[in-house]
C-alpha cells in the first residue's frame, strides 16, 4: 500500500486529488495539510511513502517544506513531489535542489497522475527529457565549480557513464540498453553514485551532474 500525504492550501484541489487516490486499491491518503509547516509535522507523524506538496502555500511553502523533510533523517523514506500550476519554473528548480524527486502539473491527466504517484513512491525520479532540458539550459552559461575533480573522483567509470545517461533523461532500462548491462546493474550504478555524491534521490543526482560539470550542457540533449 502506497501511503500519501497531500499538502495544498486549496481544499477543493486537495479533495479532488484525494478522491482520485483513494479510489485506487494500492494507494491510501493518510493525511492532508493546508501549508508546508503542517505538512512536515504530519510527515513526521505518519511517515508516508510520498508527500505531494503544492509549491506555493502560505506560511511555509512547498520548497521550504521539501528542504525540511530532506534534512530530517527520520523522514529519509519520504519521497517528495511538487505540485504546480505552471509547469517547470524557478520554483520547481529550487524544489529539486531542496530534495524533491520531481514535479507534477495540476492539470495532468488522472491516469498519468496515478502512474506518476506509483513511480515516485518506489523511489524513481519524475524527470522527463523536457525537465532535463531545463536543467541543461540552467547551466549553459555557468562554469563548473572548482571542486569538480574531487566530486567526480569518487565515481567509477561505469558509475559516471550511468549518471551521464540519467542526466540526459534516460530511465534505468534505457541506461541498461546503452551500457549493455541488466536494468538491475544499471540501478546499482545509479544508487552507488547517489550514495557517493550524497544525493537524496535521482533528481538531485541529475542536478549534481550538471553542477559538477560531469555533463556538459552544450553537449547534452
Amino acid at each position: 500500500m502506497i501511503r500519501v500525504l497531500l499538502a495544498d492550501d486549496q481544499p477543493l484541489i486537495r479533495s479532488g486529488f484525494r478522491a482520485l487516490l483513494d479510489a485506487e486499491d494500492d494507494i491510501e491518503v493518510v493525511a492532508e495539510a493546508a501549508d508546508g509547516g503542517e505538512a512536515v509535522d504530519l510527515a513526521r507523524r505518519h511517515l508516508p511513502d510520498l508527500a505531494l506538496l503544492d509549491v506555493q502555500m502560505p506560511l511555509v511553502d512547498g520548497i521550504e517544506a521539501t528542504r525540511r523533510i530532506a534534512a530530517d533523517p527520520a523522514l529519509a523514506g519520504v519521497h517528495v513531489v511538487i505540485l504546480t500550476n505552471y509547469g517547470f519554473d524557478e520554483y520547481v528548480f529550487d524544489a529539486l535542489r531542496a530534495g524533491a524527486a520531481g514535479y507534477l502539473v495540476k492539470d495532468i491527466e488522472p491516469e498519468d497522475f496515478l502512474h506518476a504517484v506509483r513511480v515516485a513512491a518506489r523511489g524513481d525520479a519524475l524527470l522527463a527529457p523536457s525537465i532535463t532540458r531545463k536543467l541543461i539550459d540552467r547551466y549553459v552559461t555557468q562554469p563548473p565549480p572548482a571542486d569538480t575533480a574531487a566530486v567526480l573522483s569518487q565515481l567509477t567509470n561505469r558509475e559516471r557513464e550511468a549518471v551521464v545517461l540519467a542526466a540526459r533523461g534516460l530511465a534505468n532500462d534505457q541506461i541498461a540498453a546503452r551500457m549493455v548491462i541488466s536494468p538491475v546493474t544499471a540501478k546499482t550504478h545509479i544508487n552507488r553514485a547517489m550514495t557517493k555524491l550524497h544525493a537524496r534521490d535521482r533528481a538531485q543526482l541529475v542536478v549534481i551532474a550538471y553542477e559538477s560539470g560531469l555533463v556538459s550542457p552544450r553537449a547534452a540533449g
